[in-house]
């Protein structure tokens, strides 16, 4: 396949190398109104609208990923593979299963639990181990703790299911994992089968722990610290 592919019509070096990947469409246009300069629209197609400026003098771009792990998946492969992106930092939201992981702090992903089938394409003889690119990782905690603000790293759950009928998410957190998402376990497989980076980094917009939430609006607009964090490490 060349490009532009069936989901991004954007030409051969409009992207830059890093890609900044929100799941909502809005806050992608809120990074590149907001801290891009000359951001151009490169890619409009089903609304799922990328962007490349540059920050700092560093050519940078941010697309929406959707939600849960076929949209990811597909987006993060059709950058790695037909667009020469080599890292794809996420740039979402995640619900917190620790009691010391409140809303509005910083989560990393080091790990990606899942209880999706998204591993099975891979035909492996085994049960794969999704992880972040240390590179990422350590210069995202490097400039975290620099800024000053609070965070954890560890385990994710990367969920197949938002309304989870068998009410099993909790049952997670026994094993240390952190919090849940939708995203992470499928962008770190396709980093991994294409030789790429990748890094989830979440704001914890509620806690299943204590029940408090944020709206809407704070997901799409107020959730800067990691939208700097990744600019920075970009």
């Amino acid at each position: 396949m060349s490009t532009p592919t069936p989901h991004i019509a954007a030409g051969k070096g409009d992207f830059a190398k890093t890609v900044l990947m929100p799941g909502d469409p809005l806050r992608a246009k809120f990074v590149a109104d907001n801290y891009l300069e000359n951001a151009v629209l490169v890619n409009p197609v089903r609304g799922v609208n990328g962007y490349t400026g540059t920050y700092k003098g560093k050519k940078v771009s941010v697309m929406a990923s959707g939600m849960g792990m076929p949209s990811i998946g597909i987006y993060s492969y059709e950058l790695y593979h037909f667009y020469d992106v080599d890292n794809i930092i996420r740039i979402g939201t995640a619900g917190s299963m620790h009691k010391d992981l409140k809303i509005r702090d910083i989560a990393f992903a080091m790990g990606a639990c899942t209880n999706s089938d998204f591993a099975s394409q891979f035909e492996l003889p085994g049960t794969f181990a999704p992880i972040a690119s240390y590179d990422l990782l350590s210069k995202a905690i490097k400039v975290t703790e620099e800024m000053g603000i609070h965070y954890m790293a560890g385990n994710f759950l990367s969920s197949d299911t938002f309304y989870d009928d068998s009410q099993g998410t909790m049952k997670w957190a026994k094993m240390g994992v952190l919090c849940v998402e939708m995203e992470a376990a499928a962008l770190y497989m396709n980093a991994a089968r294409a030789g790429k980076n990748a890094l989830a980094i979440c704001t914890i917009s509620d806690s299943i722990v204590t029940g408090e939430a944020t709206t809407a609006e704070e997901r799409q607009e107020s959730f800067h610290d990691m939208m700097k964090i990744a600019l920075e490490i970009a």
